[in-house]
């Protein structure tokens, strides 16, 4: 049975919204008048067809012109992309920055996630509920600048900068723009709140908020405080990032003109030579991805940077993408020349503005001076680039998942076989990586690939990001060697805040694991962690001290993993609910049965997902609540 929508009609801006991405109608076949000859229909209709992949920046066009996806303005995109209605509302509310039901055009999304809890956003949330009523209440700005809302908000990626908001803005004026916030509490959302009608900029912000902007990002990263071994963070702090010029006289584009002169085999044979591991949690080999895409005759092939960086307590990406953007450019390029990819794209996480700004300039400077485009640098290959944003689900950071969102549909995760290197977007041949990943294959070109592999230990070679956030003295993106140990990482960002006690330390996140103050002297490596039963995961190390209430973070991650499933399989769908209900009832006291029976049914529901869930999100959701119930001892008398 199909949606049907037969009095919705678009508002006029509505229609331009849509039609400023997609062109003006030209026919029946694509939302303009039904007055065409029966003869070449099919290949009109066929063309609307073609643009399905095209939904996703319609429906970012909406909600950005109207603050709401109404009936009318999701008909006229099935209109004019030939889309079952029904095909194009469960796409619509699978993203949680849409919304299907209007609300007001400013909203202020609050992150109640775990490293801004640890850092009092749980408290400014409460504050919120009591002065201005349960998340999403109409309110009215005291300013005159009309109605706003607040909701709570997971993962955010500001992590080293909690507590963080996102502002949503509305409307047809060109100068609006969503905009990150950091250091947000219960007082200045009120004042965001009155004065989004008139912010202009990061430089008007309101008195006690930090608008997110290219200050340094890190203690590391300052010019006055830098490692002079860092590689990936080299030009973080120091370069412009809107600057194509500075980019070069910095080395960029060096490393692609290596590239071109050792050829797409020599590329790929220094990538195995320096054995790069994927740094996105898989840990696969880099070199071996390629070469697989690289060997496929089907054509064409695409390249994907997977910059949809939304596991809790990640931001390293976040980081490169708005300091080195041109960086980012390069080093997939690069990937494109090597596996012989015709286009590849950037899939940025939607609550990346800032980043996401700095990316398209970047994109559109390498296209004036000839570094993308039909003939890159006058070598003789094309390469074309592509900024696809995503829309609020954490489930597309999986490959699969963000194959269908690229394509305009639900981001759900597909089975494999086939793998992505034989039939990944479109149907075609795809490398992806992640940011982090791509951009190591700079150093590796620059140093080439067997003096690459002397940094680190011979199965973790090469620099690593590590992004350390909640209760340290100076949080921020870390760049070492794999085979620091965790002590030494924490005595870079300064220890615990205020000289407290560590009680426990999440590593790679919400799809991680607890490890204990005995653990500190664990080297950070893949073969250490593996050996040690954790995973690095993207590169998380948030640490909690004595006062932080350990119960409620492990509540907190089940929620997220509730939330964030796609509903897709049963064990995953229904075990994150169940396993989020479990550990309620054993915090409230009200255990089915003994502890130690819902506890064992806590562990049976996890082992379910693992076994059975279609992809990672399942098979990773129970591992930070395991790990608290054995490695933390959380619930039967340990830590609390």
């Amino acid at each position: 049975m199909d949606l049907v929508l037969p009095d919705a009609l678009p508002s006029d801006d509505e229609r331009a919204a849509v039609d400023a991405v997609l062109g003006p109608a030209t026919s029946g076949w694509s939302g303009g008048e039904r007055a065409i000859e029966f003869e070449g229909r099919v290949a009109r209709g066929g063309e609307a067809r073609d643009q399905r992949h095209q939904l996703l920046p319609v429906l970012h066009a909406l909600q950005a012109r109207a603050g709401w996806i109404s009936p009318g303005g999701l008909r006229y995109v099935c209109e004019r992309l030939t889309i079952p209605p029904a095909e194009a509302y469960g796409v619509a509310t699978f993203y949680a920055m849409f919304s299907t039901e209007e609300r007001p055009a400013r909203v202020v999304h609050v992150c109640d996630d775990i490293a801004c809890r640890v850092r009092g956003a749980r408290e400014t949330c409460q504050q919120l509920e009591q002065t201005f009523g349960p998340a999403g209440s109409p309110l009215e700005s005291p300013e005159g600048h009309g109605r706003w809302t607040w909701l709570r908000s997971p993962c955010l990626g500001h992590c080293e900068e909690a507590p963080a908001a996102l502002v949503q803005r509305a409307g047809s004026d060109p100068t609006l723009f969503d905009y990150e916030v950091t250091g947000v509490d219960a007082v200045a959302v009120e004042e965001e709140g009155a004065l989004l009608g008139g912010y202009e900029g990061p430089d008007e912000g309101t008195a006690g908020v930090n608008f997110a902007n290219n200050a340094w990002p890190t203690p590391q990263a300052k010019p006055h405080d830098r490692d002079p071994g860092l590689r990936l963070l080299r030009r973080v702090g120091l370069v412009d990032p809107s600057s194509l010029d500075d980019y070069r006289a910095h080395g960029g584009y060096e490393a692609l003109r290596r590239a071109v002169a050792l050829g797409r085999d020599g590329v790929i044979r220094e990538l195995k030579d320096a054995k790069l591991l994927g740094r996105g949690g898989a840990a696969f080999p880099a070199g071996v991805k390629w070469e697989a895409v690289a060997k496929q005759s089907v054509r064409p092939h695409y390249f994907i940077c997977n910059a949809d960086e939304s596991e809790p307590g990640t931001f390293k990406d976040r980081v490169l993408m708005e300091h080195d953007p041109f960086a980012v450019l390069e080093s997939l390029t690069i990937a494109g020349y090597a596996t012989g990819s015709e286009k590849g794209f950037i899939y940025i996480r939607g609550e990346y503005p800032n980043a996401t700004s700095m990316l398209a300039g970047a994109i559109e400077k390498a296209y004036a001076h000839g570094f993308l485009g039909s003939d890159v640098m006058g070598e003789g290959f094309a390469f074309d680039v592509e900024l696809r944003r995503g829309a609020g689900a954490y489930i597309c950071g999986e490959e699969t998942s963000l194959f269908n969102s690229i394509e305009g549909k639900r981001g759900e995760p597909r089975n494999k076989p086939p793998f992505p290197v034989e039939r990944g977007v479109f149907g075609k041949p795809t490398g992806i990586n992640n940011v982090e990943t791509l951009v190591n294959v700079l150093e590796v070109l620059t140093l080439g690939g067997e003096a690459y592999a002397k940094i680190g230990t011979p199965d973790s070679t090469g620099p690593r990001l590590f992004c350390l956030s909640g209760c340290v003295e100076r949080p921020g993106v870390y760049e070492v060697e794999h085979g620091v140990t965790l002590r030494e990482l924490l005595e870079l960002a300064g220890g615990v805040r205020g000289g407290k006690a560590p009680k426990a330390i999440l590593l790679g996140g919400a799809a991680g694991s607890f490890v204990t103050p005995a653990d500190l002297d664990l080297r950070l490596t893949f073969e250490d962690s593996k050996a040690a039963g954790v995973t690095l995961g993207s590169g998380v190390v948030m640490v909690l001290d004595e006062d932080v209430d350990l119960a409620d973070i492990v509540l907190r991650i089940a929620a997220f993993f509730r939330d964030e499933s796609c509903g897709q399989c049963v064990p995953c769908r229904v075990g994150t609910v169940r396993q989020e209900e479990a550990l309620a009832r054993v915090i409230a006291g009200r255990a089915n049965g003994s502890l130690s029976d819902e506890l064992a049914l806590i562990g049976e529901i996890g082992q379910v997902m693992r076994d059975a869930s279609i992809c990672g999100l399942g098979q990773l959701a129970a591992n930070a609540v395991d790990s608290a119930i054995h490695r933390l001892k959380v619930f039967d008398g340990g830590a609390t």
